[in-house]
């Protein structure tokens, strides 16, 4: 028997999403034990009323036991893998490491995993991630843990860094880059339902990525949220498709992906990951990106209309019906409980070798192999010199932000956004510092 404890299950973006995957991956699970854990009772019991209708709607009847529990110390004795994704406070606390930034001149891109914001972020979110490792440790030593919270590379280099455990990073970027590609080179057909408004029709948009990734063979690497080409092939050619993609962009309108494009002409790789995520790492983004950061209006009134789909679906009112979230845990889940294999597009390891002109205990993000129980990085070579550059710094400045959020170190913490690339004085950065650590002291015990 499998068990699997998912700790941050109450949240209704990531639960339901980790329930679906596991009963759509449920004759792989089989037997199984699912341990749902949540700090907030009522979203736990929702999960739980959600969880039972689909075991009730499945085939054959619940592929595996659920139950839930508030503690988590209590779940964890005999766990072979743990899911994590927990936040505190989600929503107002990102707006604040959003707009304290911008107050101070910080021209930033979205505030979520690197910039001051991202550091913000790293120095809530790591003492929680750590303090659930080492229950871990203490209660289930052999237990891989499959990390979801973010400012993932930061939070993945703590794990590394203080823990015994076992662990892997997952994040669903590397999606964005089959997209980006294909929006320009139209070799799969987009749906038309689909627009951008990827709630309005899930399960299109699922296949759709499904079938870009039968497409094209994309081998990325680099660090979370900053990813880049090495190779772009169509699968059913062989072709080399880096001097189609570079014309084709020639001819895309100005303000498609306008930075990424500038680090294609002048770094020579495609990173994958869009402006977006990867503005957050470059100090020029705001020269073609607006400063509107995320949609934190759309976020909150997704969250709403989530909760009452999910009461409709408990209440019986609609039909347990799970559709597949491009997450990677319950495939990665099935086959590890099963003993078999699988290739995975992107997985966050620790590098050992993976890209050797990058430090060998960074976090990097990198095509995997699922096998003998473990999960493992691929060998991609070397990144061009300009590339492992930008990531170098970004990977000494997560060292120092680990420090500092397990230390409470002021210093450390300044040291990190003097560092990093969207900073431009000392005053900016030490003004900024210090109004986040205001502003969040109550996630912040350590710097009291």
């Amino acid at each position: 028997m499998t068990k699997i404890v998912v700790i941050g299950a109450g949240s209704v973006s990531f639960g339901p999403l980790m329930l679906d995957d596991l009963f759509l991956h449920g004759e792989g699970l089989r037997g199984s034990e699912i341990v749902l854990v949540d700090l907030d009772a009522t979203s736990l019991a929702r999960m739980q009323g959600y969880a039972n209708r689909l075991g009730e709607a499945h085939p054959g009847g619940p592929p595996f036991a659920i139950r839930a529990t508030t503690d988590r110390k209590a779940a964890l004795p005999g766990a072979d893998f743990v899911i994590i994704s927990v936040a505190v406070d989600r929503l107002a606390t990102w707006k604040r490491d959003w707009q304290i930034p911008l107050q101070h001149g910080v021209r930033h891109v979205l505030g979520e995993n690197g910039g001051p914001g991202g550091l913000s972020h790293a120095l809530r979110n790591i003492p929680i991630l750590l303090d659930i490792a080492r229950d871990v440790e203490a209660l289930a030593p052999g237990a891989l843990i499959l990390n979801f919270t973010n400012p993932m590379s930061r939070l993945c280099l703590a794990l590394h860094r203080h823990t015994r455990t076992r662990f892997v990073g997952l994040c669903h970027q590397i999606g964005e880059g089959y997209r980006l590609i294909n929006t320009v080179l139209r070799r799969v057909p987009i749906p038309a339902e689909l627009g951008a408004n990827y709630d309005a029709a899930p399960a299109v948009w699922r296949a759709y990525t499904q079938a870009l990734e039968k497409r094209y063979h994309i081998i990325a690497a680099g660090i979370n949220h900053f990813t880049f080409a090495l190779d772009i092939r169509d699968r059913e050619t062989g072709e080399d498709l880096y001097p189609v993609l570079r014309r084709a962009l020639a001819d895309m309108p100005a303000d498609f992906e306008p930075m990424t494009r500038r680090i294609l002409d002048t770094f020579g790789a495609l990173c994958v990951t869009g402006d977006g995520h990867a503005g957050e790492y470059v100090g020029y983004a705001a020269d073609t990106t607006p400063l509107t950061g995320f949609d934190f209006d759309t976020y909150a009134r997704r969250g709403v209309a989530q909760r009452a789909a999910l009461d409709d679906v408990i209440a019986g009112r609609a039909p347990a019906r799970p559709n597949p979230s491009g997450e990677r845990a319950a495939p990665i889940l099935a086959t590890l409980a099963q003993g078999g294999s699988r290739h995975e597009l992107s997985v966050n390891l620790p590098n050992r070798g993976c890209i050797p002109n990058l430090s060998a205990d960074a976090i990097v993000e990198v095509p995997g192999l699922v096998a003998g129980g473990a999960v493992y990085g691929a060998q991609v070579g070397p990144l061009p010199r300009g590339i492992a550059a930008m990531l170098a710094q970004q990977i000494e400045i997560q060292e120092l932000v680990v420090e500092a959020a397990v230390t409470g170190s002021r210093r450390a913490a300044l040291q990190a956004l003097l560092l990093d690339p969207v900073i431009h004085s000392y005053a900016q950065a030490e003004h900024t510092l210090d109004d986040l650590l205001r502003a969040q002291a109550a996630y912040l015990p350590q710097f009291a």
